[in-house]
């Protein structure tokens, strides 16, 4: 469930990208979740071909997943329904730090190709090929090939997931029990949304491979409903009223941004940042070189333990980094040591790397900064106690650990309770008077530390936007793409009054867009993991 700050934010992104009417349908699935086209109309008093119009661009955008659901007592007959993508949404945000990351490791030739997947939601190699010549004036379509290629290789594109699986309705027999498990433990049941995406994924054979084939074959599906993609974005066919297009053919293979790859690369750079700052340079070269071993596994976003590393693999890992080439054996197994990985029983000389625990650290960290920030240095003495004690304390046993004042205290922990950071249990003892027991609740607390997130990112958009609206009346043009077009030009040829009103702007945006980039740093810390 999204928090309302969530939609909210959602929402606006929407309506910046693609405009106002999507931005409705957006949000009336955000609030209420999948819904049929009939049943979006009437919430958002849409136009049926509004309705439809939005719901092509938010699909092309990867921000909706369609999926046909069996309807029940009637074989033959299917109902269309819609789910909003809110993770990709977010990644919307984050579009500058995915290009910076393709720039840096794989060149510009790349980026012109991934910036166009950014840009477009979803192309075909065809579009991709055409989108170049017009880019580069050049006939030569192997350089796009090779940059294609090596994008898929690095993982970050992907083939796109099918447009409309057919689902057959949730049964309500109870969920079956984990294999091994212990007796009465059972698996939560996966919801309609989760088997939507299941059935609409691309195999891991298929999804980095630029073989063509029929992807209903591949899924061993051959009755799966496919509508046929053309190649704009305005043929994704949304045919009958709640049906996609029933085809069993060959479609033409779609491509877009592989988020996954992207965000194991912003964790990456979080815990080697933690790391840094608490602990020393050598340990975050360390685990800079255990994490890129670890990069290759196909469940590294699941795993809260790493696969088995040799010790001489992250050495040869480590020696490759900057710094790390004056590091001999013994410094890297000290610095294993530092950041807790554990030897195996049978084998001394590999390495496993609790992720979790690393990940909790920096989202410890970010709390911790936010209490100390907001309501000083007791505060956040008190709050780090709690947060790492995991239990229930008592006032007094806080005040004494603390070396704060009790009556301080006191105070301190009905604010932090009152602002929901903090769970408080009242007992009544046998004698007057009656004491308080605390502890940080950490599912709520989460929730409620990442919705507050959510506003201040959202309050940065807006903060941005009226810079920019505020700005163009002081510069003195009306149209927008004007201003962005003096915003471009060179700082030596601006003169006068217009050099000084620029600079102040581009100052002010700088500072603004490296706020947003910084907070949404730690927007993945608590959403994803």
């Amino acid at each position: 469930m999204v928090s309302q700050h969530g939609i909210l934010l959602a929402a606006h992104v929407i309506s910046s990208f693609y405009g106002d009417l999507c931005s409705k349908v957006c949000e009336c699935l955000l609030r209420k979740g999948t819904l049929k086209l009939d049943e979006i109309g009437k919430s958002t008093q849409l136009s049926r071909e509004n309705v439809f119009n939005c719901l092509r661009v938010l699909i092309h955008q990867n921000c909706v997943q369609a999926f046909q659901l069996e309807q029940e007592g009637v074989k033959a007959q299917k109902s269309t329904h819609y789910m909003v993508l809110f993770d990709n949404i977010m990644h919307k945000l984050r579009a500058t730090k995915f290009m910076q990351i393709v720039s840096e490791e794989l060149g510009e030739d790349c980026r012109g190709i991934f910036d166009g997947l950014i840009q477009h939601g979803r192309l075909s190699l065809d579009q991709i090929i055409d989108r170049e010549k017009q880019k580069t004036g050049s006939s030569d379509n192997q350089v796009v090939h090779d940059s294609f290629r090596r994008l898929l290789s690095a993982r970050f594109i992907e083939r796109c997931p099918l447009p409309g699986p057919l689902l057959t309705p949730p049964t309500d027999e109870a969920p079956a029990k984990k294999r091994g498990a212990k007796s009465g433990e059972i698996t939560e049941r996966k919801t309609i949304e989760q088997l939507a995406l299941e059935a609409a994924a691309p195999s891991e054979l298929i999804r980095f491979s630029m073989d063509t084939g029929d992807i209903s074959e591949e899924k061993g599906e051959e009755s799966t409903s496919i509508p046929k993609v053309g190649q704009k974005r305005k043929n994704i066919v949304l045919d009958s009223d709640d049906e996609l297009a029933d085809v069993n053919r060959k479609i033409e293979v779609l491509w877009r941004v592989n988020f996954e790859e992207f965000l194991w690369r912003l964790i990456h750079k979080a815990c080697i940042s933690h790391v840094k700052t608490s602990i020393n340079n050598e340990a975050s070269i360390v685990l800079s070189a255990a994490l890129d071993l670890i990069g290759q596994s196909e469940t590294r976003m699941n795993a809260e333990n790493s696969p088995d590393l040799s010790i001489n693999d992250i050495y040869e890992e480590v020696i490759k980094k900057d710094g790390g080439v004056g590091m001999d054996l013994d410094r890297v197994q000290t610095s294993l040591e530092q950041l807790g990985c554990e030897t195996l029983a049978t084998d001394m000389e590999s390495y496993s790397i609790d992720i979790k625990s690393f990940i909790q650290m920096a989202q410890n960290q970010e709390v911790e900064s936010m209490i100390l920030k907001r309501y000083g240095k007791e505060a956040y003495k008190i709050f780090r106690l709690l947060s790492r004690a995991g239990r229930l304390v008592e006032t007094d046993k806080i005040s004494d650990i603390t070396f704060v004042e009790k009556k301080e205290t006191t105070k301190i922990l009905f604010q932090l309770w009152k602002d929901g950071y903090l769970h408080m249990e009242s007992m009544t003892a046998a004698r007057p008077p009656s004491f308080h027991l605390w502890k940080v609740d950490q599912k709520r607390f989460r929730e409620k530390f990442l919705d507050e997130m959510y506003h201040a990112v959202l309050n940065l958009k807006l903060r941005i936007a009226h810079e920019q609206d505020q700005r163009k009346e002081k510069i003195g043009l009306n149209d927008l793409s004007d201003v962005l077009q003096v915003l471009q030009i060179p700082k030596d040829k601006l003169v006068g009054e217009l050099r000084n009103k620029v600079m102040v702007y581009r100052i002010v945006r700088a500072t603004l867009e490296r706020s947003l980039m910084d907070l949404d740093d730690a927007v993945v810390l608590f959403h994803h993991f």
